[in-house]
């Protein structure tokens, strides 16, 4: 590869590291220009590849953070025990905002929201050298100046809106996305694994309402197939598929959207998050980056490459990471339609630096520099930047 050719040289991509602050490595390899880009991994990865990532403001639309919940909860009670070496994993990931959405649904759904909202709030500001919330368009900018990573709170369910002036509420506390259901139905629709496909209630549209009022995008995920669409129909703003693949590689998974759901989204100038979870990726096996990446193809022929964004479902290390009876609860709390198999992962994105074999793979699949900017973050700011528009004054009691 011509490093000058594409306005990088031996010397910036050292320069970029070290100021990146990880214990970074760069050893030029004799072969296309390629680097070991981490001194405790031999990968090689390209300049290409490398250069993308760094340049980009990488938007991963759900990353928890961390499915160690135990230790989640820990760093919320004393954030000084997120450590500097804790950080520089995150640094590293080359992940630059985290959507760490969770479901919090049930009969506790408002106050466990309160909790979860609560517990990221005072994560963040105990940690204000190493973390920023993204609350508006200009925080993706500050957030890459900064070195610093962003968290991006939102819901995987709705189901602590009790009322219409719970958004507002819930805005106010940080929450910028909320996913309307999760599997099963609430008051608002229906979710994706529940019996009957049924679509939006009449509360459900008037918290759609809500929300593109305050400015708080709307996310249909794991909505039901009627839920999906009836969300596009009613919403003034573009929808989110923040996290999700496509039933057209994998038929009848209810995780998966539909060609009509994808087409709906982007007829809605949203933006659809691919993930990294084997059932959704194929039915069967072997599962490997290369038929998640068919995903990132089937979207951009579908629909373009200003639908399509990253949203991994999954934290740095991944589910067949947790330990053995926190895998076994996890796989217990869905429906057997999920189609758990041996593994959650899939090989060559199994891992924490997987946003650079993301970019080295849709460079394989021949995307230009532009689109893989796109893919790696700019969608989601564009879409984001859009919906987070100035708020509009609250109703009047007449208008509710």
């Amino acid at each position: 590869m011509d490093e000058q050719r594409h306005g990088i040289t031996r010397r910036h991509l050292l320069k970029t590291a070290f100021s990146a602050g990880g214990a970074l490595l760069f050893a030029p390899m004799i072969n296309l220009g390629r680097y070991q880009l981490f001194a405790h991994s031999s990968t090689e990865y390209s300049a290409r590849a490398i250069r993308l990532v760094r340049e980009s403001v990488v938007v991963d639309m759900l990353n928890p953070f961390t499915l160690d919940f135990p230790q989640m909860g820990r760093w919320s009670i004393d954030p000084e025990s997120f450590t500097a070496a804790h950080f520089q994993r995150y640094q590293e990931s080359g992940i630059n905002v985290f959507h760490i959405a969770v479901g919090t649904g049930g009969p506790e759904a408002y106050e466990s929201t309160l909790k979860f909202l609560a517990g990221w709030n005072a994560f963040v500001a105990g940690q204000d050298e190493r973390l920023m919330r993204i609350d508006s368009a200009a925080d993706f900018a500050r957030v890459k100046k900064s070195g610093k990573a962003g968290i991006l709170l939102g819901v995987q369910n709705s189901e602590h809106f009790r009322r219409l002036d719970d958004v507002d509420y819930f805005y106010g506390l940080g929450q910028r996305v909320s996913q309307l259901t999760y599997n099963s139905r609430n008051r608002i629709g229906n979710g994706s694994t529940e019996r009957r496909d049924e679509g939006l209630s009449d509360f459900g549209v008037a918290i759609v309402e809500r929300m593109n009022r305050v400015g708080m995008a709307v996310d249909v995920s794991h909505c039901g197939d009627r839920t999906t669409l009836d969300a596009f129909e009613v919403s003034k703003q573009p929808v989110l598929i923040t996290h999700s693949n496509c039933r057209a590689l994998v038929p009848g998974h209810p995780r998966c959207k539909t060609d009509e759901a994808i087409q709906a989204m982007a007829r809605s100038g949203g933006v659809m998050g691919i993930t990294g979870v084997r059932m959704f990726v194929k039915a069967d096996e072997p599962t490997t980056i290369e038929h998640l990446l068919d995903h990132y193809d089937h979207v951009a022929k579908l629909v373009g490459v200003e639908h399509l964004g990253v949203g991994s479902d999954t934290d740095l290390d991944g589910y067949d990471a947790m330990s053995l009876e926190a895998n076994q609860r996890l796989r217990a709390g869905y429906k057997g339609s999920y189609g758990f198999r041996e593994k959650i992962d899939i090989e060559g994105a199994d891992h924490p630096k997987r946003t650079f074999d993301l970019a080295e793979g849709l460079i394989r699949r021949r995307y230009r520099d532009a689109d893989i900017r796109l893919i790696l973050g700019r969608n989601f700011q564009r879409v984001l930047s859009e919906i987070w528009r100035q708020p509009q004054p609250p109703e009047t009691p007449s208008e509710r």
